[in-house]
Formats: C-alpha cells, sequence, structure tokens
C-alpha cells in the first residue's frame, strides 16, 4: 500500500472539517474517519511536521521553535535546518526496506534530505536558486522548465498590501500542487509527503476579516471570504490530486497546528523589566527588539524569547556566564516565576488565562537548551512580544508586522485507507499518532523510538498486494477517484 501525506499548514479544525461545500474532503472524511488532532506544544510548524514524520515530542527532537540555544551563552541562538533533525522518521523507516519517497515542502527542509527519490525544500530554502532547493539538483531543471522558478514561500507575507499578498498566495498554491500532481504521475513513490504553506500565510494575513470576534474585525471587508474561498481551492486542488492515484493508498490529510484570532502581544520582557527581573544598562528610547537591547547580564535573573509563544530563560550560576541565581535555589525560583506567569493580567486587568509549562512534565525526554518554562500567553490569543521600550505590557499589533491570527493547539486530520475500519470522528487524536497509524495500515514496522500510537484498530492486514477490499469500502474509494 503507497501513503500519501497532503500537509495543510495551520488548517483549523472548523473550516477544515465543517465546510460542507468541501466536498473532496467530505468523500474523504465519508471514505474514512476525521478530527481534532491535538498538536505539540508548542504549536508552531518548526518542529510540529517533524514531530509528526518521527512520532516524537519537541523534547526529544531537541527544538524548541525556529531558534534555539546553541550554547549556555546569552547570543547564540541557531536557526533549525533540516541537518539538526536526526531521529528516525516515517520516511526513513519505509525507504529502509528498499521503497522510494518523495518529500516536498516539508519543513524544515533546507538543505533538502538526500533520499530514495525526490525532496524539494521549505519555506526556509533561500531565494537564491543556486542555494540548492531540490534533490537531486538534476530533477529541478525539468520542473522550472515546466512550471517556472520554484516559489518556495510567500516573502513578506506580513504586509498591509492585502491585494498583493492573496494574489501571491494563490498563485504559489496552484504551482505547488500543480508540481505534486506531476511527481505524483511521473516518479516511482511508495511514500509521498508534502505540505503547503500558502494555508497558514492566508491565516496570518487575513483572519481579522474572517472572524467577527476578532478585536481588528472589520465588517464588510473586501476580503470577508478571502479565507473560506481559498479552503474551496485547496479542495478543488486536492480533488484534481486525488485523480492521480490509481493505486490502492492511504491518504492522510492533516495540519500541524490550528489557527484562532489574535488579540494582541504580551511584551513579556517589559515585564520582567518592569519586575525588577531583567536589567539594562540602558533603556531604550522606543519599542527595541531583544538582541538589540544592553542586558546588564550580572544582574539579571529572568528573560526570554518572543515569538507565537515564550521561551523563557533563568540565568543559573554556574550554568549560564554571567548566572545570578544560585542552583540550589533553582526551582523554588522556577515554580515562583511559573506562578508569576500564570498570574499575568490583560489590558483590563482580568487573569489573561496564561499556561506555563516546565519541559520535563509535557516532555518524554529532554534533549539540547531547553527552555526552563515555556508560557502560551491567553492560550496562545495572546503573542509574546521580545522587545522592551513599550509604554505598557500589552500591544495589539505584533511585533514584527500585520498578522491576524496565533496557532491554535488543535488542528485536524482526514485519513481514508482502504485497509482501515475506523469511521468517523475520533476524539482523542494526537499528532504524534499519525505516523505509527500509516506505518500500520502500510505493513510496515513501527519504530521503538516513536512515542505514538496508531489508530487503526480494526486494520485488515492485506500488505501492499492484497486485494480483500469490502464492496461498500471499494465503492467509497472508486468513488473519490483513487482506485482504478
Amino acid at each position: 500500500m503507497k501513503i500519501l501525506v497532503i500537509g495543510l499548514d495551520c488548517a483549523a479544525p472548523a473550516l477544515l472539517l465543517g465546510d460542507e461545500r468541501l466536498v473532496n474532503i467530505r468523500r474523504l472524511m465519508a471514505a474514512g474517519c476525521f478530527g481534532r488532532l491535538t498538536s505539540v506544544v508548542p504549536p508552531i510548524t518548526v518542529p510540529a511536521w517533524m514531530c509528526l514524520a518521527t512520532s516524537q515530542d519537541p523534547g526529544s527532537l531537541g527544538v524548541y521553535g525556529f531558534r534555539n540555544r546553541a550554547d549556555r551563552s546569552y547570543d547564540a541562538l541557531q536557526t533549525v535546518d533540516s541537518k539538526a533533525i536526526r531521529q528516525w522518521s516515517i520516511w526513513d523507516q519505509i525507504a529502509r526496506e528498499g521503497r522510494r519517497v518523495n518529500i516536498v515542502g516539508v519543513p524544515p527542509n533546507y538543505p533538502p534530505r538526500r533520499l530514495h527519490g525526490i525532496s524539494i525544500g521549505c519555506f526556509l530554502t533561500p531565494d537564491n536558486p543556486a542555494a540548492g532547493w531540490i534533490e537531486p539538483a538534476a530533477a529541478g531543471d525539468d520542473l522550472v522548465a515546466r512550471f517556472g522558478p520554484y516559489q518556495v514561500d510567500v516573502r513578506g507575507y506580513r504586509t498591509p498590501d492585502k491585494s498583493w499578498l492573496l494574489d501571491q498566495i494563490r498563485t504559489m498554491t496552484r504551482q505547488h500542487f500543480a508540481v505534486v500532481r506531476h511527481l505524483l504521475a511521473t516518479t516511482e513513490w511508495d511514500y509521498f509527503q508534502f505540505v503547503e504553506i500558502g494555508l497558514d500565510r492566508l491565516h496570518h494575513g487575513f483572519w481579522q476579516y474572517h472572524d467577527p470576534q476578532h478585536v481588528l474585525y472589520e465588517p464588510n471587508s473586501p476580503f470577508a471570504d478571502a479565507i473560506t474561498d481559498y479552503y474551496l481551492e485547496l479542495d478543488d486542488e486536492i480533488g484534481r490530486v486525488l485523480e492521480c492515484l490509481t493505486e490502492e493508498t492511504a491518504i492522510l490529510v492533516v495540519s500541524d497546528h490550528g489557527a484562532q484570532r489574535l488579540d494582541g502581544g504580551f511584551c513579556i520582557n517589559q515585564w520582567l523589566f518592569d519586575q525588577g527581573l531583567l536589567v539594562l544598562d540602558e533603556m531604550p528610547r522606543e519599542p527595541t527588539p531583544f538582541g538589540k537591547l544592553r542586558v546588564n547580564w550580572s544582574r539579571t535573573k529572568v528573560w526570554s524569547e518572543g515569538g507565537y509563544y515564550a521561551r523563557v530563560f533563568l540565568n543559573v550560576r554556574g550554568r549560564e556566564p554571567q548566572g545570578t541565581i544560585d542552583p540550589a535555589d533553582y526551582e523554588t525560583f522556577r515554580e515562583e516565576m511559573r506562578q508569576r506567569l500564570l498570574a499575568t493580567l490583560d489590558p483590563d486587568g482580568r487573569p489573561l488565562g496564561t499556561l506555563v509549562f516546565k519541559p520535563e512534565e509535557i516532555y518524554r525526554s529532554v534533549r539540547g537548551i531547553a527552555p526552563d518554562l515555556i508560557a502560551h500567553f491567553g492560550g496562545l490569543y495572546w503573542r509574546s512580544v521580545g522587545g522592551v521600550g513599550y509604554a505598557g505590557h500589552h500591544v495589539r499589533e505584533n511585533d514584527t508586522g500585520p498578522d491576524g491570527c496565533n496557532h491554535a493547539q488543535h488542528g485536524a486530520f482526514v485519513l481514508a485507507a482502504a485497509n482501515s475500519a475506523l469511521r468517523g470522528e475520533i476524539g482523542d487524536a494526537h499528532l504524534l499518532d499519525m505516523s505509527p497509524t500509516l506505518l500500520t495500515l502500510a505493513g510496515y514496522d513501527i519504530p521503538e523510538t516513536m512515542q505514538g500510537r496508531p489508530l487503526a484498530a480494526g486494520v485488515k492486514t492485506t500488505g501492499s498486494q492484497g486485494d480483500n477490499l469490502d464492496d461498500s469500502v471499494r465503492d467509497r474509494l472508486q468513488g473519490l477517484g483513487y482506485l482504478g
């Protein structure tokens, strides 16, 4: 049995599973199972897609976001690339049996992984064509000749020019799906996974026109239907993908996390400064990114990196170069900080609803240099703003440019496979369950390193050549266009 994974970055369950106009998604739902999908903490693109592929949590991967501390110094942040992920993935397990795999845009995939098949870089790929966006490199010549220069992302998607942004996202998405269909039809593959980043960019750019509860909602905006119309386009593209599948194939449509409105930003380092926990040699006269501040590390106890969530670090003596917290006081002080973060307030003085995690309590193992605490302000309705120089602790706009949404803890999935007895809504699926489920359906062993559990109870094991389809299942799958 072949496996096709259609990744829709940031797909929201209510929009993907709740719109009856998405006829191809609805047909897959009718043929299999579906539901909300609990993502990892933090629910962000990197590391979430590799958490799915490896069935390991962020702590076990040692990747806690796009940028991670390389050592205990104060300024050694490294951007994650494909080389940072060393754990065994679903495609590694399949390739070890001599099978061919194609990976298109699965973050992080720069430099593109060398596989027994085609590997196309993700949105982290530089725009410079000489940087190498595909492996093997020779495969790119034909694709460029057919589809033009490959667009890995919409650069500058945090922009006020919404007409330009919408056009760029739609153009990129059409190219991505055209390339995917071409590879499905012209290459040999047993496992094929691609991720469409356009949906994430659309949510960040247009959620305020879609959600009446958004603080910046604009009634009667010309972009009011931009999001739902794009889902319809995605559904059409998925339908055309399904037409390319002439053999028995397990199909998973999945998102790494969801989307929800962004109420504003909580200025974490401004808050720490005002409490005397972060000390500066010079207070900036205007909002200034953390990396440009003159921090007095010999007097600082706590600092944080901003982003969709806050990574909070303690300045521990003997661990950091100029640590100030006695190691004997570490756990007591960390718990005090957790309580302070839990008690953060919104602009009206009400509890913000912040969630705070200790890495060792939520991850099976903790590799690399993890944050001492992880904070989701307002349950991710508020993002973490890392700069200092603000008049208060709350801002309405994102500090990195216009942004209408934040990530949500729950994504979505739809799984249809000929030999799966799973039907209807599944209520407790987790992102880490997806790879074990797919391996079980296709008759592969599950690596011991994988932490999730297969959903596929009641699977009829047919192997790659079997044809023991129930007539009703065959009828449904033929109706989808992926059984010849």
